[in-house]
């Protein structure tokens, strides 16, 4: 034989993101309900799973107990991954998967119940493409986006992590960038704009150079922004007016899912010594274990492959589950604690002491990824003495001319004006007067800004409804 063969050792780069992985951060970011419902069908699917503490004289399932647990498990389907899209299934050898019409449908449903932003753009993945390495690459982008539909976190960070190409990362953002609400998926708003006016076939060249300079559009630089562009008076208004006609958060457009009744995930009550004492609300916390007795005992008598590989199969979901159960309750403390600690003025006087506060922040406090703290803090709520809120309250940008939380100025001013006189009605600029008295450096424009968000009229109307009165 003339050829030689050749052994070839090629260097390359594959996707290390499990199914077990992926599972295993959506757990994250359920809310209690989600979970609670989750783990219920796992212990209808799993005999090994067992709820509560298992007494050491508890009787276990016979043989036939779990091989007509077998068949029910068989009958359930595929395991569903958890997560918030109904339209994610674990794939299964031998069974085809849903069709474009059975997806189609299931999307209408979905969107007939307001769906959320991660179920809309999943839905969207599925149509999208059939390449697994690409799905699962996409999957991972849509859950990392913030409410607003922005990615905030580094391409090259993330393919490290999934242990791919940032070329692939790269290919998997620009799919989900075509995807509706245009604008989503965006890293700036620069590139939220963009996606939408190449949409609408209007990216031209001076309009590309209008978004390179939004800092020139937020100073109202017109003369600046003229010559940067190349266009005219005329022309540049009518490209601001097109801008403004964009949606800056195109994610804002669908109903996050929502924290059930505000249960409290934790619970923060001052402590006998004066501090804070911050502890997991049990009653949200499902507590399974992995009855390793039951599982010795049917290990010994099965004999069928068949019965052998599903009672493999069930000890290491069971297992799986368990662990996961445990970092999720660890994660969720850790990040309530290090919220607690920043916030402390908050619990002792209210939300006059909230100050701000970022993911990015409390990520680097603990040693967590920001991504991680955005998914434990979306459908969570903590429990104090002044009632229940969710966990995304205690986050929020400073007022940009101080140190204080927006939400706590804006608390502020509201009192104010439900504590003025009618014959005393408080200006914008008086307010900012007496804010700044209490070392609150707030613009008057900010203090309008903020009256505006609480729907407080005007002084002026103010005036005019008390002399009506």
């Amino acid at each position: 034989m003339n050829a030689m063969q050749r052994l070839e050792l090629r260097q390359g780069q594959s996707l290390t993101m499990t199914p077990q992985l992926v599972q295993s951060i959506k757990l994250l970011q359920l809310s209690h309900a989600e979970l609670a419902s989750y783990v219920a069908a796992e212990l209808e699917r799993n005999p090994l799973l067992q709820e509560g503490e298992i007494p050491a004289d508890a009787p276990g399932l016979s043989l036939a107990d779990f091989l007509r647990a077998k068949q029910k498990a068989q009958a359930l389907g595929p395991r569903i991954v958890p997560g918030p899209s109904p339209l994610r299934s674990s794939p299964s050898s031998g069974a085809s998967g849903p069709t474009h019409g059975e997806i189609g449908s299931e999307l209408g449903e979905t969107l007939a119940r307001a769906a959320s932003l991660t179920e809309h753009l999943e839905a969207q993945l599925d149509l999208a493409t059939s390449d697994p390495h690409l799905r699962m690459i996409g999957e991972h982008l849509i859950h990392s986006l913030d409410e607003a539909g922005y990615l905030r976190e580094d391409l090259a960070e993330i393919a490290v992590r999934l242990g791919t190409a940032p070329a692939d990362v790269e290919s998997a953002l620009q799919l989900i960038q075509t995807f509706e609400p245009a604008g989503v998926g965006a890293r700036d708003l620069a590139e939220c704009l963009a996606i939408q006016l190449k949409e609408l076939g209007r990216l031209d060249p001076a309009m590309q150079a209008l978004l390179g300079n939004l800092n020139l559009v937020a100073r109202q630089d017109f003369a600046a922004l003229k010559k940067v562009c190349g266009v005219g008076r005329e022309d540049l208004a009518a490209m601001l007016a097109e801008i403004r006609r964009l949606e800056p958060k195109p994610g804002l457009a669908f109903t996050p899912a929502a924290i059930d009744v505000l249960v409290p995930d934790v619970l923060v009550r001052p402590a006998p010594d004066g501090s804070l004492a911050v502890e997991l609300n049990p009653e949200t916390m499902p507590h399974i274990l992995l009855n390793r007795t039951y599982y010795a005992e049917v290990a010994k008598v099965l004999n069928k492959e068949e019965d052998k590989s599903f009672l493999s199969e069930c000890v290491q979901a069971a297992s799986w589950l368990t662990r996961s159960l445990e970092q999720r309750a660890r994660t969720i403390l850790k990040v309530a604690a290090e919220i607690a600690r920043h916030q402390e003025e908050f619990f002792r006087q209210g939300v006059s002491g909230l100050r701000p506060l970022t993911l990015k922040s409390v990520a680097d406090a603990i040693g967590m990824h920001e991504s991680t703290i955005s998914r434990v803090a979306a459908n969570k709520a903590i429990g104090t003495e002044r009632g229940t809120y969710p966990m995304k309250f205690f986050f929020g940008a400073a007022t940009g001319e101080g140190e204080h939380a927006a939400k706590a100025v804006r608390h502020r001013i509201g009192q104010m004006i439900g504590a003025e006189k009618p014959e005393d009605v408080l200006s914008d600029e008086a307010i900012a007067q007496k804010l700044k008295l209490e070392g609150i450096q707030v613009a008057r424009r900010t203090v309008a800004k903020y009256r505006d968000a609480l729907r407080i009229p005007s002084s002026s109307e103010r005036r005019r409804l008390g002399r009506e009165a």
